[in-house]
């Protein structure tokens, strides 16, 4: 079996900066500053929506979706779907639609901020316990700056799965990975 957890890293080539390129950005993201300055978190939401909604998926994204990859992602960029992809956890929810967006201020989930509960956390949790011998948690885009991502990866090797990372060149990198994988080569640890 095959687990994939992507972060920014898988959309950068489609478009669509990480936030380690926009810090200021991230600080918006935060329940808090919705709530003190409605007005600036939506326009901020609203540039995000016009940068995504413009982006398209890439290979990567497409090879996980030919390869029927279950995901994990952090992304609220929508791409992995937009791809194909049919088995997809989104830890951090998604962009809220047109209709919402005049008050999305006051929603969940659309994205959840920082600051709110993830629900989904558990749920991704739970899915990398359930990895053992023989599986593969294939890394994408998604640095240990998170607690997640940083849990996530450390619970799937104590599960003993063989983790692999892809930090970069994304777009090329994980259909070479996935069809490796598909032959049967087996690294341990790796970093590509």
């Amino acid at each position: 079996m095959i687990l994939a957890f992507t972060g920014a890293g898988i959309s950068k080539d489609s478009g669509i900066d990480t936030f380690m390129d926009h810090p200021d950005v991230r600080d918006k993201l935060f329940r808090e500053y919705a709530n003190v300055n409605p007005q600036d978190y939506r326009e901020t939401i609203q540039a995000l929506k016009r940068v995504i909604d413009n982006a398209n998926p890439n290979d990567a994204h497409f090879a996980l979706a030919e390869y029927d990859v279950e995901i994990i992602t952090m992304n609220i960029d929508g791409l992995h779907e937009m791809a194909g992809s049919k088995k997809v956890l989104n830890l951090h929810g998604t962009l809220p639609s047109e209709q919402e967006l005049p008050y999305c201020d006051r929603l969940y989930e659309k994205p959840v901020l920082y600051g709110d509960s993830a629900p989904n956390y558990e749920k991704a949790i739970y899915k990398v316990s359930q990895l053992s011998i023989g599986d593969t948690f294939l890394v994408i885009g998604a640095s240990n700056h998170t607690a997640i991502a940083y849990q996530l990866k450390q619970l799937a090797l104590m599960q003993d799965a063989q983790v692999i990372e892809i930090q970069a060149d994304a777009k090329m990198r994980v259909r070479q990975t996935l069809q490796l994988l598909e032959k049967g080569i087996d690294n341990t640890t790796s970093n590509l």
